[in-house]
């Protein structure tokens, strides 16, 4: 008797056991670790902003010189940014400007909207300041000694940006995960190698092949394309072996349902251990996870994931599968994508017995619109659509219904 498909969540949690860190590290530029996975958390050196300064155009005074609009004050000193500001002497002002010092004894900036400069060189305040108005304290942004990026943290340009504003010049991040790629079927050709007037029958572009290695790189993944397989054990088996030395993962699409020539299974066996096949959800479901032992000479084994071959679902296993143990081979911990309640504005009248991911998009009154055709042969579905909705097992969908909805931001990058 067949065993029961895993649920995606439990098959999520089995995969990601089997996540450990990557041995190794990378040493790079701050310029250059965009989308890379910082190994250790850092720690300023120092405060952000260093000191008081202007978050306007304007004078810097003291409240106490101006209480009344119309007050005017001699301007002893101009304060730019990067320059050093002097005391400011009681009954003047400072011309200053954004992101300049605020001289001790100023307790409030009035920007120049606000102001009058006058010809003999004086200004007259045109309005009351309030203490501390227009002025970023020493600090308030970054104290020294706080961690202020957390090991495990992607990297994003935000993340750059604060890592330089501490005085990071290099940041010590995981080394990317080197992926084997190849598809499996003789029916695959590639695109530029047979124009489509002279495709034989029964002949399809690989189309797989370009998204997969796509979404592979933008994980930061060095990736060896290994082409086409043909569909014959002992041509699977080679590839495979030869595949496991040097490479972390083996991903390959097609191959890995029940038919006589599906190949994957059994040549994953011959080589090592079939983890898990088959999962609870669709599109995916002929979705295999195992090792393959490395050859002689060599240590260990690699990771080995088969997707299926139909383009959807191999576009979906790996966003739901593939991508959080990429991730977490490179120490992110927080995987998940970010799911949001939407207002469904289609109907799913048939309930199915396994979690659906439906391709749907907004529409102009900021509900969700199903795709037409769900078929997960359908690529034109991941084109046209903005999302999946994240449906349970069992369960229809009525116009106005609530509905758990995934953005392919989140699944892409």
């Amino acid at each position: 008797m067949r065993a029961p498909l895993k649920p995606l969540d439990t098959a999520l949690a089995e995969l990601l056991a089997q996540a450990t860190l990557l041995p190794g590290a990378d040493t790079v530029a701050t310029f250059d670790a965009d989308g890379r996975v910082l190994l250790h958390s850092a720690t300023s050196p120092l405060q952000v902003p260093p000191q008081d300064n202007s978050a306007m155009d304007g004078y810097a005074l003291r409240c106490a010189d101006v209480a009344a609009p119309g007050a005017v004050l001699p301007v002893s000193q101009r304060i730019a940014a990067g320059s050093a500001a002097a005391p400011l002497q009681p009954g003047t002002a400072a011309r200053i400007f954004t992101g300049a010092p605020v001289p001790p004894g100023a307790d409030a900036v009035l920007m120049q909207e606000d102001c009058e400069a006058l010809p003999d060189g004086r200004v007259r305040a045109n309005a009351v300041p309030q203490s501390g108005q227009w002025i970023r304290r020493a600090g308030e942004d970054i104290t020294q000694g706080a961690v202020v990026l957390h090991a495990g943290t992607r990297l994003s340009p935000a993340e750059l940006g604060l890592a330089a504003s501490i005085g990071l010049a290099q940041l010590q991040v995981a080394r990317r995960p080197r992926v084997a790629l190849f598809s499996t079927g003789d029916e695959l050709v590639m695109p530029g190698d047979v124009p489509p007037a002279q495709m034989r029958p029964g002949a399809i572009y690989n189309s797989n092949r370009f998204f997969l290695r796509a979404m592979l790189l933008r994980l930061g993944c060095e990736v060896t394309d290994l082409g086409i397989v043909p569909d014959q054990r002992e041509a699977t088996i080679a590839a495979l072996r030869s595949a496991s030395s040097g490479h972390d993962l083996i991903l390959t699409s097609g191959g890995v349902s029940v038919g006589e020539e599906d190949h994957i299974k059994p040549a994953v066996e011959a080589l090592g251990e079939l983890v898990l096949w088959q999962i609870a959800m669709k599109p995916g479901k002929p979705f295999a996870y195992g090792r393959i032992q490395r050859g002689e000479g060599t240590e260990g084994s690699a990771h080995f994931m088969g997707l299926p071959g139909n383009p959807v679902s191999s576009f979906l296993t790996f966003a739901l599968l593939v991508r959080p143990f990429l991730l977490r081979l490179q120490g992110v911990q927080d995987v998940a994508p970010k799911a949001v309640a939407v207002r469904a504005d289609f109907t799913q009248p048939k309930a199915d017995k396994r979690r659906e991911f439906l391709r749907v998009r907004y529409n102009a009154q900021g509900g969700l619109d199903g795709f037409a055709n769900q078929s997960s042969g359908v690529l034109t579905s991941a084109v046209w659509g903005d999302g999946v909705v994240d449906n349970p097992a069992g369960q229809t969908i009525a116009p106005g219904d609530t509905v758990r909805f995934i953005p392919f931001a989140q699944l892409l990058s």
